[in-house]
């Protein structure tokens, strides 16, 4: 079979509705719009909340919240995550970026207590949780807030 020989399974395509082309087609004079309307228009018609007039769902729902336009995401890595590296290693964001530990959209690292730290790290981060700093003191390692 080659492409040129392909074709469409019997019954799966149809011919386009010729609109407009006389009386006796079916869809002439009004090409199925009927008289008159909004429908019948040329144009973008209606949007798609639109509800004939009543005041829209998005209206009259309360709106709550606040959303902080100055908020900070943290790149979370919990401490039982560097169990990975070697003793002895120095881990950074960089490291951590590279490993496919954090992802490249969260630029600050937060490192977290859970789980447990077996390995002799040192660890270069931007936030600590309190947790998460005497599992690596404990293991031996050190904490470098950058």
């Amino acid at each position: 079979m080659k492409l040129h020989e392909l074709k469409a399974a019997p019954g799966s395509t149809k011919s386009k509705k010729r609109v407009g082309r006389g009386v006796g087609s079916g869809n002439g004079k009004t090409a199925g719009l009927g008289h008159r309307g909004q429908n019948a228009r040329s144009g973008p018609g209606l949007r798609i909340s639109f509800e004939g007039g009543q005041t829209p769902v998005f209206k009259r729902l309360r709106k709550v919240g606040f959303t902080n336009p100055n908020r900070k995401t943290f790149a979370i890595v919990n401490v039982e995550a560097l169990n990975r590296y070697d003793d002895g290693s120095t881990i950074t964001p960089e490291l951590l970026l590279e490993d496919g530990v954090v992802s490249k959209k969260y630029g600050i690292v937060k490192i977290l207590g859970k789980g447990t730290l077996e390995k002799k790290l040192t660890v270069k981060a931007h936030k600590f949780a309190a947790s998460a700093e005497e599992k690596i003191k404990a293991a031996g390692g050190t904490v470098e807030v950058i």
